[in-house]
């Protein structure tokens, strides 16, 4: 099977010791038609049962692409992926019965009600599930009847329903308030002990909240993997300054006082181990002028 990625180079990797991989990716890359950039670049990344992590990427890079390939839509162009030993190429069948999948997009059907979707997905489990996220008063409502927040903690509760072994959550808790938010991260840290759970956000901070280990991708690429604690240690340490020296000043007054020819300075503070912000979790920016 494939091997566990160690720390290596300037991608800063972190492997926890003595846990399994219940999702593994090598070299994996996507190339759709008509498009010359790859959405993945030879990504290799191993998912680990009993833990939540975190795939944290701003908007394109890859995340949905990578989710997507796991759960069967579309084959990879090149590279592997194994989820719980088997190749989502030739065996994705035996891998189904085992996955849980919650979409950036509701796939919900509008005329069937909540208990009608536990009850398709898997009678037992989804009533447990359902009651979690605060769905049993709803049970009887059609979906259709539901707010945004109703239907995406449904979706949520699907993915889980069956003992699914690995759970694959696609921007969760995007476009949901506050409580319904808090509902599904609860649900989420109640079940994963014994679960691969791989939960991607374009949010720091929802990244550093749920994920025991957070992967960071940009353009296709892993940039950095591992704790949250081993990723502030490697890469919140250092701080790159650009002094921007602005137009002169126009003179007000032929007496020139304290500080008048001084020029406007726009300091911007990116923390970054060699420059680059993308692949940096804890990268800000301030501007002062």
């Amino acid at each position: 099977g494939p091997q566990p990625v160690h720390s290596r180079g300037m991608g800063s990797r972190e492997a926890p010791p003595g846990l399994i991989p219940g999702v593994s990716i090598r070299s994996l890359k996507k190339r759709f038609p008509g498009n010359p950039q790859p959405a993945l670049h030879g990504l290799s990344l191993d998912f680990y049962q009993g833990l939540i992590t975190a795939f944290l990427g701003h908007n394109g890079a890859g995340k949905t692409t990578m989710l997507s390939i796991l759960s069967g839509l579309f084959p990879p162009t090149a590279g592997s992926a194994c989820v719980l030993g088997h190749d989502v190429r030739s065996n994705m069948a035996a891998i189904q019965p085992h996955l849980g999948v919650c979409p950036q997009y509701s796939v919900l059907f509008d005329m069937l009600t909540v208990d009608e979707h536990v009850w398709f997905c898997g009678w037992l489990k989804g009533l447990s599930a359902a009651a979690d996220v605060g769905l049993v008063p709803k049970r009887h409502a059609q979906t259709r009847h539901l707010s945004g927040g109703m239907q995406q903690k449904l979706s949520v509760a699907i993915a889980f329903v069956g003992g699914s072994q690995v759970v694959i959550l696609d921007e969760p808790t995007a476009g949901v308030d506050h409580a319904s938010r808090r509902d599904i991260r609860e649900l989420l840290l109640k079940y994963h002990d014994d679960r691969t759970l791989i939960l991607s956000t374009h949010h720091l901070d929802e990244a550093e909240l749920l994920g025991d280990h957070v992967a960071v991708v940009a353009g296709g690429r892993l940039c950095c993997c591992g704790s949250p604690l081993f990723l502030r240690r490697h890469l919140g340490s250092r701080y790159y300054l650009t002094l921007v020296k602005g137009p002169p000043a126009l003179a007000t007054s032929k007496k020139v006082r304290a500080g008048a020819d001084l020029r406007p300075l726009a300091l911007k503070a990116l923390a970054s181990p060699d420059g680059h912000d993308s692949w940096c979790p804890s990268a800000r920016r301030v501007t002062l002028t």
